[in-house]
């Protein structure tokens, strides 16, 4: 058989693969949250000081952030099983390292490296998921599973992270990525087959990997350093300038070389580029939020890491339900912007209810509606944008493809974080100093409002966000409902421009 027939024919072994698939970016998104939890112990263990303790994140975050599209071309011209399978065994490795560690360079060394190799293993996941899943419903249901895993998976390594820091020893938030990793790389190498012909076999655009890793580096540091440094600071201003040259630099780059790391062709489509955009604004809040109620469960009401994990269960329900009850039922159905549109909306009313913070809210009548509100909207969201974000490109770019939605995933993410903490803690700042002035008479009580109205001034600037969100997602994606007609496998869901209105989907040939 011709090896371009195999491109679509679906793979026996494809619903196998995706368990497999599935854990793996499980494990990386776990480990997104799991450390957090941990890191008070780890630097009370290791002696690390407060300034220093950033870069248990901030390692992680610029290796990986600075490294996904690298990653995703790696995955297309070496082979996605390969990259996913060499990633998962470095991640592990990395991972007992941290584990292992014995002082505060040995720690941040491995968080670097778990980034590198993450940075390998996220893009290489999704495109497997791209070229393996060629029939609409099937692919619905496939990246129904993976959204899913993608928005709870945070919140899971909230309760994992409090019960193994809680019960064991802050070591275990590392060791517990390795029988992860294990069975994930064990079942990749005997499962999955990727499909013949998918490969890119054009050379390595070398200056497009400096400068934008360079340039996604300073942009991940640029606002990591805000946070603790002020949006003032010399070095922070001077991170977002170099950030700006070197990415416009990239985007010259990729216009003029032969065989760019970034085809500008994957990104200014109007459907995938609405994605990466409206993806990334709505992780900039989802990210804060989840800060934010770590610290006003534990410090302001006083729960225990694991209830603190357990407390977040109602988003994962409501974000495995919109993925794969609403999400995956009725993409099939409608334009997927109908699906982000309001799934944004929703998420943004939840956001909306935690506005409304007080030091006494009730879990049960505040926090609990505003989750589920949030998970639905959320799992709603991400679905299609999962699946639409890798449709339509040549098989030979799923892999940078599928990397721009973990940058956006990965930047969203750090900027969040900065971005809505230097918010919070300006505000709290500031009615501290108003409060204190006016005779508070007790600090305790003061420093707790303080930190609480700190919370809901920043989540005020999440809901905009998530509105803004919502508004691309509707305004730039024009994606129609899938139809069934058969296209060939480089086929695009429309031109740049997006005249088309049909979202097609290949179907297996037979």
């Amino acid at each position: 058989m011709p090896k371009t027939a195999d491109l679509r024919l679906p793979d026996p072994s494809r619903w196998k693969a995706l368990a497999f698939i599935a854990l793996a970016q499980l494990m990386v998104v776990l480990d997104a949250t799991i450390v957090n939890i941990a890191l008070p112990h780890a630097q009370t263990d290791l002696g690390i000081s407060d300034a220093n303790k950033q870069w248990v994140i901030t390692a992680y975050a610029l290796a990986f952030g600075g490294l996904l599209l690298f990653g995703g071309r790696i995955a297309d011209l070496w082979g996605r099983k390969r990259t996913f399978v060499v990633g998962l065994i470095g991640f592990a490795l990395a991972s007992a390292l941290g584990g292992a560690a014995q002082n505060q360079a040995m720690l941040f060394g491995s968080r670097a490296l778990q980034g590198v190799f993450g940075a390998l293993l996220a893009p290489a996941a999704l495109s497997l998921l791209a070229v393996m899943f060629t029939d609409a419903k099937e692919r619905a249901k496939a990246f129904g599973i993976y959204g899913a895993i993608a928005g709870g998976g945070g919140a899971v390594g909230l309760i994992l992270g409090g019960f193994l820091t809680q019960v064991l020893d802050w070591r275990w938030t590392f060791f517990v990525n390795i029988p992860f990793a294990a069975v994930a790389a064990a079942g990749a190498y005997f499962v999955i087959r990727e499909p013949a012909g998918s490969r890119n076999r054009s050379s390595l655009d070398v200056p497009g990997v400096v400068l934008s890793a360079l340039g996604l580096v300073s942009l991940v540091y640029g606002f990591t350093r805000a946070e603790t440094a002020g949006w003032s600071d010399g070095l922070t201003i001077g991170m977002f300038v170099a950030s700006g040259v070197l990415l416009l630099a990239f985007v010259a780059t990729e216009a003029r070389v032969k065989s760019p790391l970034l085809p500008l062709r994957v990104v200014l489509d109007r459907n995938r580029g609405g994605v990466y955009l409206s993806l990334g604004l709505a992780i900039i809040a989802m990210f804060g939020l989840f800060l934010f109620l770590t610290y006003y469960l534990q410090v302001v009401r006083g729960y225990s890491p694991i209830r603190t994990g357990f407390a977040f269960l109602p988003m994962i329900a409501g974000m495995i339900t919109g993925s794969t009850q609403i999400g995956a039922r009725l993409m099939t159905r409608v334009p997927a912007r109908k699906l982000m549109g309001p799934g944004f909306l929703a998420a943004a009313v939840g956001m909306l209810l935690l506005t409304q913070l007080e030091i006494d809210s009730s879990y049960v009548g505040l926090i609990l509606p505003a989750q589920l509100l949030l998970g639905l909207g959320m799992g709603t969201a991400f679905m299609p944008a999962m699946s639409l974000a890798t449709h339509g490109v040549e098989p030979r770019d799923s892999g940078v493809a599928s990397a721009m939605v973990n940058t956006s995933q990965q930047v969203g993410g750090a900027i969040g974080t900065a971005l809505l903490n230097t918010i919070a803690a300006s505000a709290a700042t500031a009615y501290a100093g108003s409060h204190a002035a006016l005779g508070a008479t007790d600090p305790e009580l003061l420093k707790l409002q303080s930190m609480v109205h700190g919370f809901t001034g920043a989540i005020w600037w999440a809901v905009g966000i998530l509105l803004v969100a919502a508004a691309i997602a509707v305004t730039f994606v024009n994606a129609g409902r899938p139809t069934a007609a058969p296209v060939s496998g480089g086929a695009g869901s429309g031109d740049a421009d997006g005249a088309e209105d049909e979202f097609r989907m290949p179907v297996v040939a037979h």
